[in-house]
Formats: structure tokens, sequence, C-alpha cells
């Protein structure tokens, strides 16, 4: 079996996963696990691999993913258990007070607390901010929570520009240069996306007010005072803990504050929360801890397969290995003749392939239009340290200088990069949101990939990638 082969296949892979999740016909979990187990086993029919190597894809998978299947786990159950005690409703009511009936303020408020969040570059610990906050909110204004992700993602792919972030970090490792010398050439861009996801937020807001979202809004009348609603359900919230809302407030910020600092694991600072907030909010009571996590087991185990799903898809696709069998890490850039390429390196070859002789000096522009699509069937690793060399060496030929195709590949893989399922963070912001995916990226991707576009013409303007 041929590595054109190999790659075409891979490709069918990708369009029967997102055709199936579009088509709702399964849950993404299941898509994760049938349709990579297949490739694989006609990868193994087509002799492209040994048996055992199936083993090793799937280990090579859940090895980067269980970490963030226990943050997954831990951080649906703390925030449903300050949900429970009533921190959220406190901070809802301070917020209304802030936004009033303004939609439009919402989505821009969201924004602003996104790039705010974002600063450190994780996307789960964004996502862990935003999302929690602002959901309820959404919800009040029968706004949907769709939009609070695309809101919140768009000016997540921005903030992503930042030096210390993984995508320019690795764009810069490629390049053979300092993150800050890249990011400095990419700080006019970042600027420019900065204004356009503000002014997207208030497009966005007035998208949501012809909808007749807001408090006072026409889905409001059809569909109920969603604040007296909750109100009488708080009245009979055996579980609500309005004393403690100062503990439970510098709790979480002091969760969020252990996952920014990033000395620990991502999950231990949500396994220390939920043991400190269900022993303090409920005191030592094995039957009302019982009771606690059973309320939210459902939603954890949900977005648990989920992730375990992916680790199936990430392994088959991303595992390379050398001659004798060893499996090569997706950040190896110089791939041994003799090794047995992964599925998206043969991917990666098959567009090289095509692209060179139609488009010689247009390179930049034309990877950075692919970009967003391509992030829907690329990880991050493979997609810098696997496509960007690929597409350096073929600029090359053509006397085209390698910064500007990094740059169209960072900023416009950036836009897109939590709309991918191929990035754990996506599935967390859309099981805190409860969003399936495919609703994630059918209301994002055309924004997010014009919004990548702009960015790009921004660039071209600035004379930062050459026409």
């Amino acid at each position: 079996m041929t590595e054109t082969v190999v790659g075409i296949l891979g490709l069918l892979c990708i369009v029967a996963i997102v055709v199936t999740l579009f088509q709702s016909r399964t849950l993404p979990s299941i898509a994760f696990i049938v349709f990579p187990f297949i490739l694989a086993m006609v990868l193994v029919l087509g002799g492209y691999i040994p048996l055992d190597g199936v083993e090793a894809m799937i280990k090579t998978g859940f090895s980067s993913t269980a970490p963030t299947a226990a943050l997954f786990v831990f951080s649906v159950l703390y925030f449903g258990i300050m949900t429970d005690a009533g921190m959220f409703d406190v901070i809802i009511g301070r917020l209304m007070k802030l936004v009033g009936n303004s939609v439009i303020g919402v989505t821009v408020m969201t924004t602003v607390i996104a790039l705010i969040g974002h600063l450190d570059g994780g996307g789960a610990s964004t996502f862990c901010i935003v999302v929690p906050s602002m959901l309820p909110v959404y919800k009040k204004m029968h706004m949907r929570p769709t939009t609070l992700l695309r809101v919140s993602v768009l000016a997540m792919g921005v903030l992503n520009l930042m030096p210390w972030s993984g995508p320019t970090a690795r764009a810069a490792t490629v390049l053979g240069i300092e993150a800050s010398d890249l990011w400095s050439t990419l700080l006019p861009i970042q600027a420019f996306g900065i204004v356009l996801c503000l002014a997207h937020a208030v497009l966005a807001g007035v998208q949501e007010q012809r909808r007749g979202a807001g408090l006072n809004g026409r889905l409001a009348q059809l569909e109920g005072d969603v604040v007296l609603d909750e109100a009488a359900r708080e009245a009979q919230n055996d579980l609500a803990r309005p004393k403690l809302f100062l503990f439970n407030i510098l709790l979480t910020l002091g969760v969020i504050a252990l996952l920014v600092w990033d000395k620990f694991p991502s999950y231990l600072p949500f396994m220390l929360g939920v043991a400190a907030s269900i022993l303090i909010n409920y005191g030592l009571d094995s039957k009302m801890h019982k009771k606690i996590i059973k309320l939210h087991a459902g939603p954890a185990l949900m977005m648990c397969s989920t992730l375990m799903g992916a680790a199936v898809l990430m392994g088959v696709l991303t595992t390379s290995f050398d001659a004798s069998g060893a499996v090569i890490s997706a950040k190896t850039m110089e791939i041994p003749p003799d090794a047995t390429l992964s599925v998206v390196r043969c991917l990666a070859n098959i567009i090289r392939d095509i692209l060179p002789g139609a488009l010689g000096q247009q390179l930049p522009l034309v990877i950075g239009i692919l970009s967003v699509p391509l992030a829907l069937a690329f990880d991050t690793d493979s997609y810098f340290y696997g496509m960007l060399p690929v597409m350096i060496a073929i600029g090359q030929g053509f006397g085209v200088e390698a910064l500007p195709i990094a740059v169209a590949m960072v900023v416009c893989r950036n836009c897109a990069t939590f709309i991918s399922p191929m990035v754990p963070a996506t599935l967390l912001g859309t099981g805190l949101a409860d969003v399936d995916i495919k609703d994630h990226i059918k209301h994002s991707f055309l924004y997010v990939w014009g919004f990548s576009i702009l960015c790009m013409l921004f660039a071209i303007l600035l004379g930062i990638i050459p026409l």
C-alpha cells in the first residue's frame, strides 16, 4: 500500500466522520472510534502497518489525552457543584445589572473575558473561565450557546498568537527563530484581529437581537421568563449554599490561578477543588456526596467518552513508526527515509504534490486559505511539525521565503484552533456549553474562515505576506 493511498484513505476517514456527525447518525465518541479503527484494520490488511502497530497507535493517542480526560471529569464535577451551591446565581445577578437588557453588551463582555482569560495561552483554562460564567447569562437572555462559543473561540484564536502559545512556539521552532521574534511580526495582525473580534461580537449581538433574544425580547415572551423559573427552582433547591458564596468564589479563583500557573498537571487543581468544595459546602455526609456526584456523572461521562474516542482518532491518524517499529513523536520534523509515515503526514505529502506546479509563488496565500479546512483534519503538532516544513520546502523551490508561509499558516490556523475536533480543548468547551461538536462547527466554521481570510488580507496590505 503506497503513501498516497494511505493519505487518501485518511481523508475519506475524516470526511466520513464529519458527514456522520453532521447528519446526527451517532455520537462523536462512537464516530471517533469506529472509523479510525476501520482505517487501522485496512492499513493492516494492506500491509502498511503490522497488527501490533494498531496497539501502538491507540496507546500513543491515549498517552496524550489521559490527563485531559481527568481534567474533563473533574472540571465538570467542580462547576456542577458550584452551580448547585448557587455561586453562579450571584455572579449572574451582578452581570445582569451591568449589561441590563443589552444583548450586544453580553456578546462584547464575552469577547473581553475570553481575550483576558486567554492571555496565558491555555484553551482549557479559558473555556473554564468563560463558559460557566457566561452560559447562564445567555440562557436568561434566550441567546444561543453556539453564539457564546463562536464569540469565545474567535477571541481565543487571536490571543493564541502570543509567543508562549503552542502554535506560535511550534512555528518558531520550525523556522529556527525565537518565538518573540516571530510574534513581533505577528503583532500588527493580532491587533487587527482583536478589533475584528470585537466587531464580530457586536454583529453576533445584533443577530441574537433579531432572533428576539433579551430579557424582554420576543423569545422571552414566547418561551417564558427564565429569571422567574430559576428563582422558583432556587427556592426549592436544598443544595444552595448562599452563605458560602465568598468561600466558593475564592476557591474558584484559586483553582483557576493554579491552572494558569501551570506548575501542576492541569487536572490537579480541579481534583483539589472538587474535594474542597464538596466537603465545605456539604459537610462530612457520604450520602450527600454521592447524590452530588450522581447529579453530574452523566455529563462527565459523556465528555470523557468523547475524548477517549478522540484519542483513538488522533492515535491512528498521527502515529509514525521508524524502521524498528518504534513510535516517532509527532513533534519530530526530520523523519527518517525508511520510516512508516503517519496518515496525516501522507496526506500532507499529497497536498505537497498537488500544490506546487499550479500555484508556485502564491503558496502563502493558498495555504492560508486552506488552513481553516485543514484544521479539521490535522492536530496542532502534525500541522506545524509535519505540514509546515513540507510547505517551506515547496516554497524554497519557487523562491518563496519561509517566514510568509509560516505567518499565513500560524495566523489562519489559529483562528480555527478551537473549532477543530482534533484539539481536546474544543471538546471541553462544547461539553461545558452542552453543545454538540457538529453544531459548534456548523455555527462557527464560515465565520472563522472569513475571519482568517480578513486577517491574511490585512497581512498582505502590510506587506508581511507578499503577493
